[in-house]
């Protein structure tokens, strides 16, 4: 059931209790056997990769075999629905769409005194992208990964995907061909994060490693930070609904579980200040949940890491939001875009009675990889950006050059580095 809190104190408690979900004492162990993983599949290679691919996935597969064939693809064309194909290309088009208006433009300045300043954007040669494939299969994941890649001029997109029963999903090949991805492999796991991070006999090297996983995958992506570029540590999946009393309780259960359905660490947060709907949405979840095709791990979500707060003001839901800095955000109120101004920290703001979240998770076009875990205090979606770097772009003429000269030897000095000032004296000098 959905607990109801009434106490604002009681709910700063629980919301940073629920915050702090995936900080427990059992990560140290888990990050042990990540390294022991990761530097198996630096050491070993492929034989490390199909190892570990056995003992976890039950799945002994040879480096021929660990890359999906283009059979393999257009074998899964023929098994998704028309209607289902054309979702796909629909959600590509608007993810595409809405990621060319990210893509950042290079600039350059010219001074008067013959100083040029710029900025110059490059994509990554290679990204890496991993894509779930235990609880259910994630074509949404693909695309909402590989797109921004593409968009960003990527000109190598690798795939990975677990593969325990020796079957991958035939939307996840088919979104995957939409979205431009050139290389899928059947691995998952840590060891998968290992073969992208540092290549092997099969599995190339990339620069950027994208998309979410279990714990493992998450502290791989962590460890091998340094060595490649991530997107983020992604955890749970969560929303925060702030409804007034023109909230429908039955969406707002819908929107509730539809995040709870995740996994049973998924949270799921109401802060009202109706208090007569929060008794009607505890009593549509319960409703709801009977019977529903994923109900152990959607009530332990629900029982564990579901709320309703009621409080005085919309004010106080907002302020309690921002602390909390959920991953997904639903303003269900009359005003949305008047709350909007008193909201700083979130990862997606969905507004207005008519958007549920699930539509950010598929074809909006903004992207679904969001900051969980109290994260989007400091991180945003997503973006092309993620597959690209800046290089900043400097020129001064002789002249320009005498003009900071006196600056330049009086930094040096103060820092003790004579040839810095040396470099710049002598150029002035001639």
């Amino acid at each position: 059931m959905l607990r109801t809190l009434y106490q604002l104190s009681e709910a700063q408690t629980e919301l940073q209790r629920i915050c702090d979900r995936i900080h427990t004492d059992q990560v140290i162990e888990q990050e042990a056997t990540v390294r022991e993983i990761l530097n198996a599949v630096r050491r070993s290679g492929d034989e490390a990769l199909l190892h570990y691919t056995t003992k976890f996935d039950q799945q002994t597969l040879t480096p021929s075999t660990l890359r999906i064939s283009g059979a393999e693809i257009d074998t899964a064309y023929q098994q998704v629905s028309s209607e289902l194909l054309k979702a796909i290309q629909l959600a590509c088009k608007n993810i595409t769409a809405f990621h060319k208006q990210r893509l950042p433009k290079n600039w350059v300045t010219f001074e008067d005194d013959g100083v040029v300043l710029g900025k110059r954007y490059t994509p990554v040669a290679r990204a890496g992208i991993y894509v779930p494939g235990g609880r259910a299969a994630y074509p949404s994941t693909v695309m909402m990964n590989a797109i921004p890649a593409r968009v960003a001029g990527v000109e190598r997109l690798v795939m990975v995907t677990p593969t325990p029963n020796g079957h991958i999903n035939p939307a996840v090949l088919v979104a995957a061909q939409e979205a431009g991805v050139q290389e899928i492999y059947r691995v998952g796991g840590a060891q998968a994060i290992g073969a992208l991070a540092y290549g092997t006999e099969t599995v190339p090297k990339v620069d950027v490693i994208s998309g979410p996983g279990n714990v493992y995958v998450t502290l791989a992506k962590k460890q091998v930070y340094g060595t490649v570029g991530i997107d983020s540590l992604a955890g749970p999946s969560e929303v925060l609904i702030i409804a007034d009393h023109t909230a429908n309780p039955t969406h707002i259960a819908a929107d509730l579980l539809a995040q709870a359905e995740h996994d049973p660490l998924a949270a799921a947060i109401l802060l009202t200040t109706d208090s007569t709907l929060a008794e009607k949405v505890v009593a549509e979840v319960d409703r709801q949940l009977a019977g529903h095709p994923r109900q152990i791990p959607t009530e332990k979500a629900i029982a564990h890491y579901g709320i309703a707060v009621v409080v005085e003001s919309l004010e106080v839901a907002a302020q309690l939001s921002n602390q909390f800095a959920p991953e997904h955000l639903e303003l269900e109120v009359d005003d949305p875009w008047s709350l909007i101004e008193k909201i700083t920290q979130a990862g997606a703001i969905f507004l207005g009675h008519d958007t549920p979240e699930a539509i950010g998770d598929y074809l909006a076009g903004p992207n679904h990889t969001l900051p969980t875990s109290g994260a989007a205090r400091y991180a945003s979606p997503l973006s092309t950006e993620t597959f690209m770097k800046h290089s900043s772009l400097i020129q001064y003429s002789k002249s320009a050059l005498g003009n900071v000269a006196s600056a330049i030897d009086a930094l040096t000095s103060a820092e003790g580095l004579p040839s810095h000032g040396d470099s710049v004296r002598l150029r002035v000098e001639e």
